[in-house]
């Protein structure tokens, strides 16, 4: 008997009846969704990665809103543990940067007007992250209304509050106040004083407040991680077209530099000046 008949004795090999890996897997589906729309061989790059970025966001968006369900019960701890996975999505997602940075400004040349006007500015489940988050500009809905699915999933995030709103309701129990995380459908989140104050308390005394304290650094963490990808998307763009306009019609790497600016928990950020 060789080394592999030996190795692999007892593994089933029949899966006529049965359900295989990619089976499980739903593989036919998605290893048949890739098509090039040119001859060049970097698009299948392009679409790969952006189709894996997709997937990621996927499972990103699953665990903001399992977190978010189970702050809102109440539950902190297993929200520490979907916060976390979150943070390392968004690694796996900085990953993949250096992946399409493989790709030549002449590669991309070569298959760029396949792209037509889409961009990844279009991605409803990235402004749906965003949106969780609690970086909310309803009028970017309107990118998305010739997709009704997509459309409806964002109208029903706008309407609830965000991660960050259900935190500092935690954080105003934990410290005995009234409430300051605002209404549901409120826009983007900006920075409140009163609130950095609460969050203070909390730094200054992370024993008194151990629960609010480990929420306050697993947010900062996520915030981190997803800072690093914005930051490494500008640049791969920048290398990649210069600052030529965005196949969506942006201004490209000017208008990405300006999300750079975005603070999701700005007085998580703003604390660390004033301890």
């Amino acid at each position: 008997m060789s080394n592999f008949e030996e190795a692999s004795a007892g593994a089933k090999m029949d899966f006529a009846k049965d359900m295989s890996y990619g089976d499980y897997l739903g593989l036919d589906a998605i290893l048949s969704s890739q098509h090039p729309l040119s001859d060049a061989h970097d698009e299948m790059l392009f679409i790969v990665q952006h189709q894996t970025s997709e997937l990621w966001m996927r499972l990103a968006i699953h665990e903001l809103q399992a977190a978010r369900k189970v702050m809102v019960n109440g539950e902190l701890a297993p929200a520490f543990k979907m916060l976390s996975r979150v943070a390392r999505i968004f690694e796996q997602l900085n990953n993949a940067w250096d992946v399409l940075r493989t790709m030549t400004p002449s590669e991309y040349t070569a298959f760029r007007p396949s792209l037509g006007n889409s961009s990844g500015f279009q991605s409803h489940q990235y402004r749906l992250v965003e949106y969780l988050l609690g970086n909310r500009n309803n009028a970017l809905m309107q990118v998305h209304k010739h997709k009704a699915d997509a459309l409806a999933a964002l109208q029903d995030e706008i309407a609830q509050p965000s991660l960050y709103q259900v935190a500092i309701d935690h954080l105003c129990k934990g410290l005995g106040q009234a409430s300051l995380a605002g209404s549901p459908g409120q826009e983007n989140w900006t920075a409140r004083r009163e609130i950095q104050d609460l969050w203070q308390q909390v730094y200054e005394n992370p024993s008194k407040y151990w629960a609010l304290y480990e929420l306050a650094e697993k947010l900062v963490d996520l915030e981190d991680y997803f800072r690093r990808w914005r930051f490494n998307h500008v640049t791969t763009v920048e290398r990649i077209i210069g600052f030529k306009r965005g196949t969506g019609g942006t201004n490209g790497v000017a208008y990405l530099r300006k999300m750079l600016e975005v603070e999701l928990f700005p007085e998580l950020w703003h604390v660390r000046g004033a301890l």
